[in-house]
């Protein structure tokens, strides 16, 4: 087991999980925010059946960044109760988890993106 995660939130829109990555990868919370531009949910709401069309964004951390980064998902996105879910990574290659550490040690990053593993 690694101390790395995947954090799945689904967005109204392109244009909202786009500014979400960006903003995830730019305060260093995210090593890579990958952007599903369609997916189709349907979820209880109120006690209603409810279905939408929404992007998924698929975001690779670490565990220790996990309170920031559902505060920023909390605060940043336009849903009421927002989608923050973390997965444990079980195991990954050895320089993929390098560079996803590296990525996420500090605020804003490394600087370390030229042919960066997604």
């Amino acid at each position: 087991m690694t101390d790395k995660i995947v954090v799945f939130s689904t967005c109204a829109s392109p244009e909202e999980a786009e500014r979400l990555a960006k903003l995830m990868v730019e305060e260093g919370l995210a090593a890579c925010a990958s952007i599903i531009p369609s997916v189709r949910s349907y979820y209880r709401w109120q006690g209603a059946v409810e279905t939408a069309g929404e992007c998924l964004l698929v975001i690779k951390s670490a565990r220790r960044q996990f309170p920031a980064l559902s505060t920023l998902l909390q605060r940043a996105h336009s849903y009421e109760v927002p989608e923050v879910l973390a997965l444990p990574v079980i195991a990954a290659s050895a320089p993929y988890l390098a560079w996803l550490e590296a990525s996420v040690a500090a605020p804003g990053g490394t600087g370390e993106d030229e042919g960066a593993p997604q």
